[in-house]
């Protein structure tokens, strides 16, 4: 088989990733393997992408091989997947897998991301490959690649595919025009709106306008079109220390001097590709300069997105598992699918009440599971990461089960005592009583206590 490995790491042939793809094509000399740098040649690419064209026509397999950056893939992977889309290149009825490297974080919305591009370009979908980052340094790794391997053949050979998603009739969604009133403004706050809406984003443009002018609160835009990003992360790990980018487009101090200063960030962009323009993928993935810390832990954040969001089931868990990640309070989605003036002056009126009442919620599973692999990555790395590893501190985010000696102690005593049959006997039935008693207690102090 004409296997063509696209390998959309910005590091190129030093990825990690790739010498997943590099093993397996060792293992199997009866097949063609075509391992391609597209990551490192993605600016090429948008001057000629004649000699890829040629290349994706010859292969019977794509197999997109890429680190997952920031919930999904890295910036040049999403350009690249806009050029093939922009080229018009046929690739309907060819196979495509992937291979990940990561250590879990979001892999699944990152898989998902590829997929449902693949989908939209008619090609047959085989389950990928999600290692982590020292899986092919195992024997347990090598073996779980090479059986990856084998199931993927067999799966092209007898015709075994990812279904495709069922996609519900999408309506043309008509121009939205603003018609909100302005109200006054404060100047006690300052709400910043990050966007990357083109000339061509009518829609987007409008529910901006019609936000700022519901918002009782002074806001400025951030156009990411109009930054001059020198590239996507090169994930090259230099400013783990420093904290400074090894670019010197100065996004580093653009991010923290004109977004992150901000009281309340609104994000705003248009759905393409299943999540939105490139532009905002490299902004989302040069924020590594502030590594693994939540440092707008508090912020309220909120979104307007134009497009079909209903039917957009990955981007939606993207889009809260950000919030949540991050510690940031999610006001809400405004989106031009409905009644959309009316959702965007809900959205100002949620936003507002956020930052006056200070909101914040308990992490659900998508915080606590993200968060708790970012202080495992953190605690065994901190001697690299040592900006990192000095905010964990700072902040307790390493709290580790093992720490909790005291809660650890009452459970072997509670266990030692419910072993005796004496005790269990006078316990029974009441044990419900002995774990409810402190909650009760709360709620009748509640009852008693002024109104906070």
């Amino acid at each position: 088989m004409k296997i063509l490995v696209l390998n959309a790491s910005p590091k190129g042939p030093n990825s990690t990733t790739v010498h997943t793809a590099l093993y397996l094509q060792a293992l199997h000399p009866e097949h063609t393997f075509t391992v391609v740098p597209v990551g490192q040649r993605i600016k090429s690419y948008e001057k000629d992408f004649a000699p890829l064209r040629a290349q994706l026509e010859q292969a019977e397999l794509l197999l997109f091989c890429y680190p997952v950056y920031t919930f999904i893939a890295p910036y040049q992977l999403h350009r690249l997947i806009e050029l093939i889309k922009a080229d018009g290149v046929d690739l309907s009825g060819k196979f495509a897998s992937q291979i990940t490297t990561s250590k879990h974080f979001y892999d699944v919305t990152a898989h998902r991301y590829v997929e449902e591009n693949c989908f939209d370009l008619g090609m047959k979908v085989v389950r990928g490959l999600s290692a982590d980052m020292d899986d092919l340094l195992t024997e347990q790794g090598q073996q779980e690649a090479h059986g990856f391997f084998d199931q993927l053949i067999f799966s092209c050979e007898h015709s075994l595919f990812v279904t495709p998603p069922v996609r519900a009739p999408r309506r043309d969604r008509p121009v939205y025009q603003p018609v909100l009133p302005s109200v006054p403004k404060r100047g006690d706050r300052d709400v910043v709106i990050v966007t990357n809406c083109a000339p061509e984003d009518e829609n987007l443009r409008h529910m901006i306008a019609d936000f700022r002018a519901a918002l009782p609160l002074e806001s400025r835009v951030v156009n990411l079109r109009e930054f001059p990003f020198a590239g996507g992360c090169l994930g090259c790990f230099g400013c783990a220390i420093t904290g400074k980018c090894v670019y010197k487009d100065g996004f580093d101090d653009f991010l923290r001097t004109q977004i992150q200063n901000a009281d309340a960030f609104v994000y705003a962009f248009p759905i393409s590709d299943h999540y939105t323009h490139s532009s905002f993928k490299c902004f989302d993935d040069r924020q590594f300069c502030n590594g693994h810390r939540t440092v707008t832990h508090g912020t309220p954040i909120a979104y307007l997105i134009s497009g079909d969001y209903r039917y957009e089931p990955n981007l939606r868990m993207i889009v809260e598992g950000r919030s949540e990640v991050g510690g940031n309070y999610l006001c809400g989605v405004a989106t031009d699918e409905g009644d959309t003036a009316y959702d965007l002056q809900t959205l100002a009126d949620a936003l507002v009440f956020a930052l006056e009442h200070k909101l914040s919620r308990p992490a659900n599973f998508y915080g606590v599971g993200g968060m708790k692999i970012f202080r495992d990555l953190i605690y065994v790395m901190q001697g690299m990461m040592k900006a990192d590893h000095k905010f964990y501190k700072e902040h307790g985010i390493y709290d580790f089960p093992q720490k909790q000696k005291k809660r650890i102690l009452q459970m072997k005593l509670v266990g030692a005592l419910l072993a005796v049959p004496s005790v269990q006997k006078k316990m029974k039935g009441q044990m419900n009583q002995y774990i409810i008693g402190p909650y009760q207690k709360v709620v009748e102090q509640a009852k008693t206590a002024p109104c906070k």
